[in-house]
């Protein structure tokens, strides 16, 4: 591909990521103003309600019983890796939180080799160890803080149990694409994650204020526009091409942090990330796969 050719996916790329960073400090308010249940309940509503014609009008068919189960599975599993994250986004700030999540391409090699069989390389489990490194000094940063308290510790682990989540879900795409098209299964992506979260409405539900609706709107817009941006530059690029776009979502995260929230950003968490981001770049070496945040998986 030529060079002028490039640029428009790697724009595309790079809008696509700032698309669903400015979407995590949209839910990061409204999740601050409703709670983070509300929040992520209404959202995945929200956007099956707008994917939903879509797909229709495409000559929607019901799917088959495996691919249905696929679609419960991973809409289950996104359902509560979205609701721990939009939690740790009320406790961490934005920055701080994308780049632990960071760590879950690697916790998905682990992973692929139990569930999929694969080998583990060595350039994997280098790359695990800084990544570990990496986020241990985040963490380590995060804990040293002078305003650190038990909230912040409930962030730290609501993000880590996001990503574990995010390195299965990584899995279940990887199945999940190979038996449904994009339109299916984002509209199962975000039904199934609304309808399991549906069950502990009567007890945690609460209607926000119009003004916070229409952010979660805004947000739920990001997402689905971010995500087909994406999607759109990866089929338009080689995947080395749009990785360090991908990793691009930090800078956007400190950005909007600082815009909305006046978040700072600590020399740990850069110095964290840094080597969390080289991490993934070792493991990733000589086996090229298109990358996907934990953001638009959401």
């Amino acid at each position: 591909m030529s060079r002028n050719h490039l640029l428009m996916p790697i724009a595309a790329a790079m809008l696509g990521v700032a698309c669903l960073s400015l979407m995590d400090a949209y839910m990061k308010g409204a999740a601050l103003a409703a709670g983070a249940y509300s929040a992520s309940i209404l959202r995945s509503g929200i956007a099956t309600a707008i994917i939903l014609p879509v797909w229709l009008g495409s000559g929607a068919k019901w799917p088959e019983r495996r691919v249905m189960k696929l679609h419960i599975l991973r809409g289950t599993v996104s359902g509560f890796m979205a609701l721990s994250f939009f939690y740790a986004l009320t406790e961490l700030p934005i920055a701080e939180a994308i780049a632990i999540s960071f760590i879950a391409p690697l916790m998905a090699l682990y992973l692929a080799a139990i569930l999929l069989g694969e080998t583990i390389r060595r350039e994997a489990i280098t790359g695990s160890v800084l990544g570990l490194i990496g986020t241990l000094i985040i963490v380590g940063g995060r804990i040293g803080a002078a305003d650190y308290d038990s909230g912040t510790l409930k962030g730290l682990a609501a993000i880590t149990f996001s990503a574990l989540l995010y390195a299965f879900n990584f899995i279940v795409i990887r199945w999940q694409a190979q038996a449904a098209k994009p339109v299916e299964i984002t509209v199962f992506h975000s039904g199934v994650a609304c309808a399991v979260l549906l069950v502990f409405a009567p007890w945690f539900f609460t209607l926000p204020s119009m003004e916070v609706l229409g952010d979660i709107t805004i947000a739920a817009l990001l997402t689905l526009g971010g995500s087909l941006v994406i999607a759109w530059a990866y089929a338009r690029a080689e995947t080395q091409a749009l990785v360090p776009m991908e990793y691009s979502g930090f800078l956007w995260a400190a950005l909007f942090g600082w815009l909305f929230f006046r978040e700072e950003i600590t020399l740990s968490t850069i110095a964290g990330t840094g080597l969390i981001v080289v991490g993934c770049w070792i493991a990733a070496r000589q086996r090229p796969v298109v990358p996907q945040t934990e953001q638009s998986a959401l």
